[in-house]
C-alpha cells in the first residue's frame, strides 16, 4: 500500500488508514458493506483462511455499493478452482456490472503448482475508472498498461510456456486430478478435526480448514502445543489479522498420507 495505511496500533492490531471488514462466526465469516466510503475494496473467495464464500446475490451488493459509490474491487480468485457449489460465481464477472468497478487477478499457484515459479495474471477491464481529487475519470487499465510496460520486464519465456501448458488438454486432466486430490484432504481433516471434537469451518470449496481453538489459549499457543506435542504445523489466526485470534488454519496441501497420519495424531493427542 505504499506506506499509505498509516500507524500501527500494537493494541488493536490494525492501521490506522484501512477500513476493516471483520469475519467471524457471528457474520457466518462474510464481510458486510463498509458503513463509511471507501475508494479500493479487497475481496478474496473462496476466502483465505476462513474457506467461505460468496453467493452471486451477495457478490453484486458488493458490485452495487462498489458503483454507488466510485469505489474499486480488488478481487483475488486464487481459489476459484475449489468450488464445488452451484450458484457460487468462479469469477466476478459473472456478475452484472462488475466490469465497471472490479479488477480480477488470479495466480498459477494453487491451481498448478506455481508458487516458487511465480506466474499471475489481472484483468482490468476498459469500463473501470479511477478518479482525480477533483473527480475527473481516468483509464484504469491505461494506467495498468502503462505501469506494466514501464515497470516490468514479464514473466520469463519458460514459465509463461509452463502456464500455456496447464490450459492443455492433458493440462487441464492433470490440473483437475490434483484439484480433486487436495479436495479430497480437506474433507479428511475436516472429517477428522470434527472426530476430535473441534469446531470447523471451510473445506468444502476450498483447500483451508479454519478451526475454532480450546478455550483459554491463543491460537499462538495453540500453535505451539500442535507443534511440540504432535508435530503438525499449522498457521495462528492471528496472523490474519485481529478477526482471526481464536482461531486456526490447515492446509490440504500436503500428501494423502501425511494428511491421514497428521488427523490420527490430532486424535490420540485429544483422546489423551
Amino acid at each position: 500500500m505504499s506506506g499509505r495505511s498509516g500507524k500501527y496500533n500494537e493494541e488493536t492490531g490494525k492501521y490506522e488508514n484501512i477500513i476493516y471488514l471483520p469475519v467471524t462466526v457471528e457474520n457466518n465469516f462474510k464481510p458486510e458493506l463498509p458503513k463509511e466510503k471507501v475508494d479500493i475494496i479487497y475481496l478474496c473467495f473462496p476466502n483465505n483462511p476462513t474457506g467461505t464464500v460468496l453467493t452471486k446475490q451477495e457478490l453484486k451488493e458488493w458490485i452495487d455499493y462498489a458503483k454507488e459509490n466510485k469505489a474499486i474491487i480488488l478481487y483475488d480468485s486464487a481459489y476459484e478452482a475449489f468450488i464445488e457449489e452451484e450458484n457460487i460465481p468462479h469469477s466476478i464477472y459473472e456478475i452484472e456490472g462488475a466490469k465497471e468497478v472490479a479488477i480480477e487477478f488470479k495466480s498459477f499457484s494453487k491451481t498448478a503448482g506455481f508458487t516458487g515459479v511465480r506466474c499471475a495474471y489481472t484483468v482490468v477491464p476498459k469500463q473501470v475508472k479511477g478518479y482525480t481529487k477533483k473527480g475527473e475519470e481516468i483509464s484504469l487499465n491505461k494506467l495498468w498498461n502503462r505501469r506494466t510496460t514501464t515497470k516490468f520486464n514479464g514473466v520469463s519465456y519458460i514459465v509463461q510456456r509452463a502456464a500455456e501448458a496447464t490450459y492443455s488438454e492433458e493440462g487441464k486432466k492433470q490440473i483437475e486430478e490434483n484439484i480433486k486430490y487436495y479436495k479430497e484432504n480437506a474433507k479428511i481433516i475436516k472429517q477428522g478435526l470434527e472426530k476430535a471434537g473441534f469446531k470447523v469451518y471451510g473445506a468444502i470449496n476450498s483447500p483451508y480448514i479454519w478451526l475454532k481453538v480450546p478455550e483459554g489459549i491463543s491460537s499462538w499457543e495453540f500453535f505451539d502445543k500442535l507443534l511440540k506435542e504432535v508435530n503438525i504445523v499449522g498457521t495462528p489466526g492471528s496472523g490474519f489479522g485481529p478477526s482471526g485470534e481464536g482461531y486456526f488454519r490447515l492446509t490440504a496441501f500436503a500428501t494423502r498420507e501425511n494428511t491421514i497420519k497428521a488427523m490420527q495424531r490430532i486424535e490420540n493427542w485429544k483422546r489423551d
